[in-house]
């Protein structure tokens, strides 16, 4: 019995957090136990421990009143993680570089391409896969910590580039950018291949995901 009410609780959670991540329940989304176990099929019991595993993770909150929503994303959110994906990626593609290992990572990061390309008609599947290239140019420290902190802030990741695609990035300009930015990796241009990184993932999908959020629609 023990055993069906953990796997049922950890259903509730990979559910209610996809819908989460995927935008099914959008930043600021009023939830409720009782419309959360209807849409699931469940049980309060269940729910209601995969609710208190997200608001240890960030995604749902609750207020003095204890009503509960999906957490907003805000303009300082934005900013603040993507300044933090620049620092950290930034400095890990110029090390990728500086070791001459810029050809060996053409080829890893391709195959994380690939994916992406497979899955340009699917937004959330394409956001997990950018994701994972991304880790992929991070790898290049070989620290756990590092790893750890990026994977921490991966939900608010894949929130964001949802909210960028939703208002200008273009999926495919992106694919077809970061081709290039392989074939500049292969030749050892790091100039023109960082400038593909910072223009599409830095500045574009930062100023998309900003005009995203509920302070600009406003």
């Amino acid at each position: 019995m023990a055993e069906k009410a953990i796997s049922l609780a950890d259903r509730a959670y990979e559910i209610i957090k996809t819908n989460i991540l995927n935008l099914t329940y959008p930043p600021g989304m009023p939830l409720t136990e009782t419309m959360l176990s209807e849409e699931l099929n469940m049980s309060r019991n269940p729910v209601r421990a995969a609710v208190r595993t997200l608001k240890s993770e960030g995604l749902i909150v609750s207020d003095y009143h204890k009503s509960m929503t999906v957490k907003e994303i805000t303009d300082k959110d934005v900013r603040d993680i993507y300044q933090l994906r620049e620092l950290m990626e930034g400095s890990a593609f110029q090390k990728i570089f500086a070791d001459g290992r810029a050809s060996e990572y053409s080829y890893r990061i391709e195959e994380k391409i690939v994916r992406m390309c497979a899955m340009e008609h699917d937004p959330f599947e394409w956001e997990l896969a950018d994701a994972n290239m991304h880790m992929e140019i991070i790898s290049i420290f070989e620290n756990e910590r590092i790893n750890r902190i990026y994977e921490s802030n991966l939900s608010e990741l894949i929130r964001m580039g949802l909210c960028s695609v939703r208002n200008g990035m273009e999926i495919h300009k992106t694919n077809e950018n970061l081709k290039k930015m392989v074939n500049y990796m292969r030749e050892n241009d790091y100039e023109n291949a960082f400038y593909i990184l910072q223009k599409d993932h830095f500045y574009i999908g930062k100023d998309s995901a900003l005009e995203g959020t509920n302070e600009n629609k406003l």
